[in-house]
């Protein structure tokens, strides 16, 4: 049997990345219903919040569903008490290191998982005694690893750098994407720019209609001074490429982001003044589908791929 599945309870190897703004109740139950499993996304809830979409999950679904937490979130020791309260079963943590917070999740009978961008984290993720790693190309959208290690090149170094269950995430939205990456080692695959533009994410229209029309070149990886994040071009990303060009100083930086572009852009739906964190991967997409459609078209493709590299198996 699959590690990914038989680790989380589920019956496919697809896991909805937990994105700000986009991550809530409706989105994650709908995944764990269709086979997968969603995840909350906490990097954009007050403890509160997340409570109350901890139990609007549970209400919505008889099957497994976690949250991410980023580890730099102000709140995180309140946040992972009421975790424990609420009786989560899985958590993934990315963005700060794993060994503060994985003993204690573990102490409560919780399965961690932790989101990395090269293999030395992947190691230091074994040391602090997670249950599985996410490696994360930087085709991905929203935050990145400085490494900018595409997922081509990142699943292979980390699968010979750990044992662990593997999961790949960056510029995966199609069953033959999932494929090539289970060629290279990986056990299964988050999927966030895919999830993040469906009917029942929380991303606003404008925000999801904008991604829709995207090309490749159109997003940029950005903000390297702070935190590296990948962007749609335009709006508010030329004031941040024309400060990154004349070399503003990591205050000017900070200033220019302010506190709420995320939300504004992704979630109130102000194109040009929001921060629009989107994958590559947005290129390849034109139609905005449910969660049900999105996993029935991803394990027809894999399915199809997979049939067809063995009918061509013995041509070379």
């Amino acid at each position: 049997m699959n590690r990914i599945c038989k680790l989380f309870g589920i019956k496919y190897p697809i896991i909805q990345g937990g994105m700000v703004w986009c991550s809530g109740w409706r989105l994650a139950s709908a995944v764990s219903n269709a086979g997968g499993l969603g995840l909350l996304g906490a990097g954009s809830m007050h403890p509160e919040v997340l409570r109350e979409h901890i139990r609007k999950c549970r209400a919505a679904t008889d099957k497994p569903f976690g949250v991410n937490v980023p580890l730099m979130y102000p709140e995180i020791e309140n946040l992972m008490n009421l975790m424990v309260e609420e009786g989560v079963k899985i958590v993934f943590t990315s963005a700060g290191s794993p060994q503060k917070w994985t003993p204690f999740l573990k102490e409560h009978g919780i399965t961690v998982v932790h989101v990395v961008s090269s293999s030395l984290f992947a190691v230091k993720c074994e040391e602090a005694g997670v249950d599985a790693i996410v490696a994360e190309g930087f085709e991905a959208g929203g935050h990145n690893g400085r490494e900018e290690t595409t997922t081509l090149c990142l699943i292979p170094a980390v699968r010979r750098a750990t044992s662990l269950p593997l999961m790949a995430a960056g510029g995966i939205g199609t069953g033959d994407a999932m494929l090539a990456t289970f060629a290279l080692g990986a056990e299964g695959v988050q999927i966030g720019t895919r999830f993040a533009l469906t009917a029942e994410s929380s991303a606003h229209e404008n925000f999801k209609q904008l991604c829709l029309s995207l090309n490749e070149g159109d997003t940029k990886l950005l903000l390297k001074k702070l935190a590296p994040t990948r962007l749609v071009k335009g709006g508010f990303t030329t004031a941040v490429e024309e400060a990154e060009a004349r070399g503003a100083s990591v205050e000017e930086m900070r200033a220019l982001l302010g506190k709420g572009r995320a939300k504004k852009g992704m979630f109130e739906g102000n194109l040009e003044e929001g921060e629009l964190e989107i994958g590559q991967v947005a290129a390849l997409f034109r139609k905005e589908e449910t969660v049900a459609e999105v996993m029935e078209e991803i394990i027809t493709g894999y399915r199809q791929s997979l049939s067809r590299l063995k009918d061509e198996s013995g041509t070379f």
